[in-house]
């Protein structure tokens, strides 16, 4: 019997290549592709661009993505007859039609608890946040070009720090903003309430309220959010709820002096709003970790050093490395084969996707 063909798509890092020995050679043929092609679902991609991702993809009957650096939307997965069993890294990713797979046939499975990092994208939040206010890229280039101080750090004691959702990373980066910095927390999303509020903050180990009867973790109008922080992230799950609901009529109620940083998702925020605002410069920074196209493309206007000068806004870039640590993308690949082995045996997968999502 010939070897199962398996295909691993953009491990940019080759994190697959120890995990997947553990595959038989004589039952299976792997493939790593270090590269990602363009989505099969934006609307900009041409014609001849989704069919060399078909082309590529086509011979494989299992394959393994590496959270939604390639989309499967259902015309997608309509054009690769062989595919029997699709991979998936973590425990959601709305990138894949879960439902156009369920009618195949086709078993999509995620990857569990262990090995998660909490914490991995909460580092590099807050590390984006204090790269922006203490101007540590701009001054790194400055000083390897034989320069010295060129302008004012922003300082966050006792300023105000707005997250936009209130889930695990929400919780965790305003408790670190809160307790290492004293920073008012403010919060906001479409359905959070006080009370719930509250309750995070007790799972948090912090008080509900101060001794002046300040709420630790107040939650306020979407208004309030974008008027008064001084720092604002996005911390919520990309749904067709949340997808754009980040505007330039948010962006433009900031204070000159804030920050807006996202590490969530990048269509929660309209990306041309986000650059018209960059570019005019009516904040002071932005930092990006997530983009509505990845890898970015590299003729995207965000692909410039000149950030900060003549009006714009101080910009800090980052490519989508809020969870990538090696020991986490290992495990994550350990799982996946470990799912792999089990569908060869014909045995209850982990994390498996039910028909409705996730």
């Amino acid at each position: 019997m010939a070897p199962l063909k398996v295909a691993v798509l953009d491990d940019y890092q080759k994190a697959s290549e120890n995990p997947f020995k553990d595959l038989p050679s004589s039952e299976y043929e792997v493939t790593i592709f270090t590269d990602t092609l363009l989505p099969y679902n934006h609307p900009n991609t041409p014609q001849d661009a989704k069919d060399a991702l078909v082309k590529r993809l086509e011979p494989f009957e299992v394959i393994s993505t590496m959270r939604e650096r390639t989309p499967f939307p259902e015309e997608l997965i309509n054009r690769l007859p062989n595919l029997k069993l699709l991979l998936t890294t973590g425990p959601r990713n709305a990138s894949l039609d879960v439902q156009a797979c369920s009618r195949r046939g086709i078993p999509v499975a995620g990857t569990g608890g262990k090995g998660l990092s909490p914490d991995s994208t909460t580092q590099h939040c807050v590390a984006l946040i204090l790269a922006l206010a203490r101007n540590i890229p701009q001054d790194d280039a400055v000083m390897k070009s034989g320069g010295w101080q060129t302008t004012f750090a922003t300082g966050l004691a006792g300023k105000v720090y707005g997250s936009i959702g209130l889930g695990r990373l929400g919780v965790s980066i305003s408790k670190i903003m809160h307790i290492a910095f004293g920073m008012k927390i403010v919060a906001w999303s479409t359905n959070l309430t006080q009370e719930a509020a509250d309750e995070k903050a007790k799972s948090a180990g912090l008080p509900v309220e101060d001794e002046n009867g300040e709420k630790t973790f107040k939650v306020v109008s979407r208004d309030e959010l974008f008027s008064s922080a001084d720092v604002a992230t996005v911390q919520l799950v990309l749904s067709d709820r949340s997808r754009g609901l980040i505007t330039a009529n948010d962006l433009r109620k900031m204070k000159k002096s804030a920050l807006f940083i996202n590490t969530s998702r990048g269509p929660i925020v309209v990306e041309e709003d986000l650059l018209e605002v960059a570019k005019k410069g009516p904040i002071r920074g932005i930092g990006i970790d997530v983009y509505g196209v990845e890898p970015l493309p590299t003729d995207s206007e965000w692909r410039t050093t000149r950030w900060g000068e003549e009006g714009r806004s101080r910009v800090v870039l980052t490519p989508h490395m809020g969870y990538v640590q090696e020991e986490v993308i290992e495990e994550w690949y350990r799982q996946q084969v470990q799912n792999i082995l089990r569908w060869k045996k014909g045995e209850p997968l982990d994390a498996l996707f039910s028909e409705n999502g996730y």
